[in-house]
């Protein structure tokens, strides 16, 4: 396994690898990233991973500073899984003193996640076609826990071209249902075990669908219900969405996310899923 830390050198390293998957992260893995690494390892003749804690995805009240970070746990789990190369480079690598170009995702980065934290998704977007670019892989791997960043890069890979596929895989859960999230670390034993009421609101929003309820108001009064009986929850957005714009549902048909923000103590939670079951 390679580890790289500037642009040059895994420009240099990546010429002669044949078919690339790359796996974009924030560090701090969990197995909801080794299930990506897994995919991407099934899937092409060499993996390669990003660990870059992106500043530009952050908001000034957030927690940039207090992000979890364990480089060298993360090198060693990512060895342990096959990782071919990795690219860890500083933020001067990824903006220059200089830097002065964004990308900008319209419509579907001002809802949701985007219309709670501005200028999230320019960050996301921007450092992600970055890699794209740096990397050129043939494929890029995301996991559906951050739903909306996965509509985000798609229609940015579209629009502008680039020649990498995006790939979406499943969450990876705990036994109890809390999507894996490098976040859960934040929270105390009280608040982790209040934490899985996000996937059991969820999980009776589509019991109710299957049910052969399709009305998308009646779906979000669900899952309220449900978060309302959880003391430590505080909701942030409940949504029943169409899968392409994010615009918001009067009737929910298949394909429709259904997802939600919660904060659990200080601990800002996300979870969905897609009608019909399945993730």
């Amino acid at each position: 396994m390679l580890v790289l830390e500037t642009v040059e050198a895994f420009r240099a390293a990546r010429q002669p690898v044949g078919v690339l998957g790359l796996v974009p992260t924030m560090g701090f893995l969990h197995a909801g990233h080794l299930a990506l690494v897994e995919q991407a390892r099934a899937e092409n003749q060499t993996v390669a991973v990003s660990v870059f804690v992106n500043p530009t995805q952050f908001g000034p009240n957030e927690d940039l500073a207090r992000y979890p970070r364990d480089l060298p746990r993360d090198l060693q789990m990512l060895e342990a899984a096959g990782t071919d190369l990795v690219f860890v480079p500083s933020v001067e690598q990824v903006y220059p003193a200089d830097f002065s170009t964004s990308v900008d995702v319209s419509g579907v980065t001002g809802v949701l996640e985007g219309a709670v934290r501005p200028g999230h998704f320019r960050g996301v977007a921007t450092v992600v076609c970055k890699l794209f670019n740096i990397v050129d892989a043939e494929r890029g791997y995301f996991g559906q826990k951050d739903v909306q960043q996965t509509v985000v890069i798609r229609r940015m890979a579209r629009d502008l071209n680039l020649r990498t596929k995006v790939v979406v895989v499943p969450t990876v859960r705990e036994p109890d249902g809390l999507a894996l999230s490098s976040r859960n670390t934040y929270l105390n034993p009280e608040q982790r075990a209040a934490a899985p009421v996000l996937f059991r609101a969820l999980e009776a929003a589509r019991g109710r669908w299957e049910a052969g309820e399709q009305s998308a108001a009646v779906l979000r009064e669900v899952i309220n219900g449900v978060l309302a009986r959880e003391s430590l929850a505080r909701v942030d957005y409940v949504s029943v969405a169409d899968p392409e714009t994010l615009v918001e549902l009067d009737h929910a048909a298949q394909g429709a996310i259904i997802s939600l923000a919660v904060r659990i103590g200080k601990t800002r939670l996300i979870d969905n899923l897609i009608l019909p079951p399945g993730e």
